[in-house]
């Protein structure tokens, strides 16, 4: 209700509304805002109402929040709950076999028989090519 205030933050919001206001317009000036924010959550009501109506009954299950786009996103393409878990424990499997493949592809070192300390090739193999070091 209190939009996640710690009591410290709450105590320091009514020093400086008593600071602003006054102790003896303090209580006016929370009325009115307390009114303000009726009227904010009943226009808000209305316009919900009013949408609902407008767009019919094939949209009585709308939900406004599942119109955010990390919402909509999270429980329609993602799913909601096991169907989430799933596509993480796949995702993190394949990743898991692509690490193992990565290290049993990874050949084992050569002895260096070269006094430059080069690694000696087979006759016709290829040196490995190193992306990172280009």
């Amino acid at each position: 209700m209190f939009f996640d205030l710690s009591l410290p933050e709450i105590v320091v919001l009514l020093g400086l509304g008593v600071v602003l206001f006054g102790p003896d317009k303090l209580p006016q000036a929370a009325a009115s805002a307390a009114r303000f924010l009726r009227q904010v959550r009943a226009f808000s009501d209305n316009a919900r109402e009013d949408l609902r109506k407008e767009l019919g009954p094939e949209f009585d299950g709308l939900n406004i929040e599942d119109l955010n786009p990390k919402t909509f996103v999270r429980k329609n393409l993602l799913g909601e709950g096991e169907e989430l878990r799933d596509l993480r424990k796949d995702i993190n499997g394949t990743i898991n076999e692509a690490a193992n493949l990565n290290q049993a592809a990874v050949p084992t070192p050569r002895t260096t028989s070269a006094a430059n300390g080069s690694a000696a090739l087979p006759a016709g193999e290829q040196p490995p090519y190193d992306a990172d070091a280009t």
